[in-house]
This record gives structure tokens, C-alpha cells and sequence, in this order.
């Protein structure tokens, strides 16, 4: 059976951040992800995970900036990690140590480098080489720290020009850098998108175990599993059948709206 982890910055949309721990745990889950933490006091957000009996699974580095306020401001400007950015290293560096440093606090074992988008006139082949060092010299201080540090393959229909959207050069690259704790976020959604041919991309990635963490919302909508082109319900039999034992976060919109109870509602599709 699936391990389903709410994710708190879709779900629920109707209640303040903070008090969707509760509706989550209330809902029967038992971990949550989420995108940022940096705006919140860390103190409350260890509180409302305690007192619901959750554990944190995931969440992001800094899309940008070097403090909590910048960082806000970067994603709301537009700004989708930093990874990849040439001359923007120490920026990078800076949003590594800030994200280890929640992740340790929130005791959470994982934690998500943002690859960025491409810079206007450049490709993709120009700044790859940067965002390698960037990831070599993330993964070995998340190591320090006995943290998984993953990437994610996202389209560019949601986020034009972004760096990474595909599984295989995903893959490609934490073969080249090599660190044991550098895995790969597979969200079926995007990978849909981009690629289609999702259970066969299960059976080929799975197995590796180098898939740290999986994703899902229908498509192409990204509302609840159960609506759109993706048979979920087979994707489960197929995720249980290669034995992966890691959390799925349900980083999906509900279709209701942010209505009273709406997230709730929509919870009929899992097993």
C-alpha cells in the first residue's frame, strides 16, 4: 500500500497554512510536504507536526535569496531555484545551509534543490555545467548533515524554460556526480506531460533506487488523481509491485476549490 503525504501548500486551501496540519492529520495522513517553510516560525511548525503525530517528508530550497523575506519575494517575482544560475553560486550556497538547517529542525529527510530556469540567451547545455557544481557541492554538505538532497524533472508548460524536465537526464545526472544521497523527486504529473510512458518509466527507474520521493495529481488539470488521462489506481499496483517504500505526495489542486471541506471531499481515490 502507498504511503500518501498531504501536501500542504495545494491541499486545503481554504484554511490558513498553519491550520492544515490538523486537517491534514484529521484526513488520516501521516506526513505532509509542502514548498517553503521559511516564512513561519519554525517552533510552530514543529508544534503543529508533533500535536498531529506527522512527519515532514519534503520540502524546497530557497527559490532565491539569502534570508526569509527574500526568499518570499524571489517567488513571487518569478524566481524557480537557483541551481543552474551562473554567477549566482553564493546565492545557492546561502539556500542550501538555510534549507539544511529547517530540514534538521523539522527533522525532515529530504530536502528539494530547486534547478531554476534557464537565463535569457543562454541554453541548456551553457549552464549545465554549473548547476553539476552546484549539485556535487549541495549533496556533499546534505551528506554532512545525513540528508537526501533531490532534483526534480518539471515541464515547461507549468514552468517555461526550466532547466530539468526530463526523467532520463535526471538520472543522467546524479550518475555523472555520483553521491549516494542525490536522488531523484519523480513526479508523475510532470512526467506525464513531458514524456508519457509513466508505468514504464516506474519499471525502469524504481528498481534503481535512485528515485527518493514521488509525486502525483491528475492531468492535465492537476486536480485530484482520479480525474484526467493517468489510471492512478494501476500506477499504485505498479508502484507497490516494484516494492518502493518512499512517501507520494499529493501535490495536486483540489477540484472543489477552497471551499469548506472540499479537500476532503475529493479524497475518494486513494486506496
Amino acid at each position: 500500500m502507498p504511503q500518501f503525504a498531504a501536501n500542504l501548500s495545494m491541499l486545503y486551501p481554504e484554511l490558513p497554512f498553519l491550520d492544515r496540519f490538523d486537517a491534514a492529520a484529521k484526513d488520516g495522513f501521516k506526513a505532509v510536504e509542502f514548498l517553503f517553510p521559511y516564512a513561519f516560525d519554525r517552533n510552530e511548525i514543529k508544534a503543529r507536526l508533533r500535536g498531529n503525530g506527522l512527519q515532514q517528508v519534503l520540502f524546497n530550497m530557497p527559490p532565491g535569496g539569502t534570508d526569509a523575506a527574500a526568499t518570499t519575494q524571489a517567488w513571487d517575482a518569478g524566481m524557480r531555484g537557483t541551481a543552474c544560475l551562473p554567477g549566482r553560486e553564493a546565492e545557492f550556497r546561502a539556500g542550501v545551509a538555510m534549507a539544511l538547517d529547517w530540514a534538521q529542525a523539522l527533522d525532515c529527510p529530504r530536502i528539494h534543490a530547486m534547478a531554476g530556469l534557464i537565463p535569457p540567451g543562454l541554453e541548456r547545455d551553457e549552464v549545465q555545467p554549473t548547476y553539476l557544481a552546484n549539485l556535487r557541492w549541495a549533496a556533499a554538505e546534505a551528506a554532512k548533515a545525513g540528508l537526501k538532497l533531490l532534483i526534480e524533472p518539471i515541464n515547461t508548460r507549468d514552468i517555461p524554460r526550466f532547466f530539468l524536465n526530463r526523467q532520463d537526464h535526471a538520472h543522467e545526472v546524479i550518475g555523472e556526480i555520483g553521491a549516494p544521497n542525490l536522488q531523484v523527486q519523480m513526479d508523475l504529473y510532470h512526467c506525464q506531460i513531458v514524456e508519457g510512458d509513466v508505468a514504464m518509466k516506474l519499471r525502469k527507474y524504481l528498481p534503481t533506487g535512485r528515485v527518493g520521493h514521488l509525486q502525483i495529481a491528475g492531468v492535465p488539470m492537476r486536480h485530484e488523481p482520479d480525474l484526467g488521462e493517468l489510471n492512478h489506481a494501476y500506477l499504485f499496483s505498479v508502484i507497490d509491485e516494484l516494492g518502493f517504500n518512499g512517501w507520494i505526495g499529493c501535490e495536486y489542486r483540489p477540484s472543489r476549490g477552497p471551499v469548506a471541506g472540499g479537500t476532503s471531499a475529493g479524497l475518494g481515490w486513494r486506496p
